[in-house]
């Protein structure tokens, strides 16, 4: 199927039994950004359209059909990012294919093919508490993959604010947007997007309580945030927070021309180092 730049000549090779019919629906398929897969669609062109590679959300979807679809967008060069893997599944794939890097915490089955020489302005991901680290690096992750720079500061929510200030302060000034994780009452996007001048991405997390109620109580208090600039997530939603994020992160650079961040390579070998 390589080479065949036309539906044409995918038709003319169908109909000269060069391809079968299925090897030609697939070739056409590609021809409008997409592999299919039976189970799947791979949205390969999302890449280009958007700036970042499909992400995978692996809740739901058996071994065998998260590696076929991370081993398809794999071939096409591009970053591969599998979400809400649990510890077996990420056992079972990485059997197969150990060149897929896990990350127990944030959940997530990666490889990153594409190495961004030019990393947009930071983005900052905050912690309320240590209970919250594993949607915040779900979040830092997922922004880290599509190419921003990260850095993550844990720990630090409202029942201490002393930490905050004293070890966040510099880099709540030098980021250019702010990801805030946070559970029980979930004040801490409030807090910090009254001292910043950056736009915040507030994540609430299922973490606490009874009366927290699966993170409603934090997604409601974020939603009523006395702080302007605050946007809300949805619960436990780090990867939206990290895309979000990234793409408020980068406009800047997109409305002044450049492409920030540009791929140094697009099929560069090997997988970030588990964490």
């Amino acid at each position: 199927m390589g080479g065949m730049s036309s539906l044409k000549e995918i038709l003319e090779a169908v109909a000269g039994g060069r391809l079968s019919a299925v090897q030609g629906e697939r070739a056409i398929a590609e021809q409008a950004g997409y592999a299919s897969l039976g189970h799947a669609k791979v949205d390969l062109a999302r890449r280009k359209r958007r700036g970042v590679a499909e992400a995978v959300f692996a809740a739901g979807k058996t071994p065998q059909q998260v590696l076929e679809i991370a081993s398809r967008l794999d071939a096409a060069g591009q970053n591969v990012l599998c979400t809400r893997v649990d510890a077996a599944m990420a056992k079972w794939i990485r059997r197969k294919r150990p060149d897929f890097a896990y990350h127990e915490q944030a959940r997530a089955l990666v490889k990153q093919n594409e190495i961004f020489k030019n990393p947009a302005g930071l983005v900052l991901v905050l912690s309320a508490g240590t209970s919250d680290i594993p949607v915040a690096e779900e979040a830092a992750l997922s922004a880290e993959l599509m190419g921003s720079r990260v850095d993550r500061i844990y720990d630090v929510g409202v029942a201490g604010i002393h930490r905050l200030l004293g070890s966040a302060a510099e880099k709540m000034a030098e980021a250019r947007v702010i990801i805030v994780a946070a559970g029980m009452e979930g004040a801490l996007p409030s807090v910090v997007a009254g001292l910043v001048s950056a736009p915040v991405v507030a994540v609430p997390t299922s973490v606490g309580y009874g009366a927290s109620l699966g993170g409603i109580t934090a997604l409601l208090a974020m939603l009523n945030s006395c702080s302007g600039g605050v946007g809300v997530m949805n619960i436990d939603n780090g990867f939206g927070a990290g895309l979000l994020a990234h793409m408020i992160n980068v406009l800047p650079d997109r409305v002044a021309g450049a492409k920030s961040p540009t791929p140094a390579n697009k099929n560069a070998k090997g997988s970030r180092k588990k964490k």
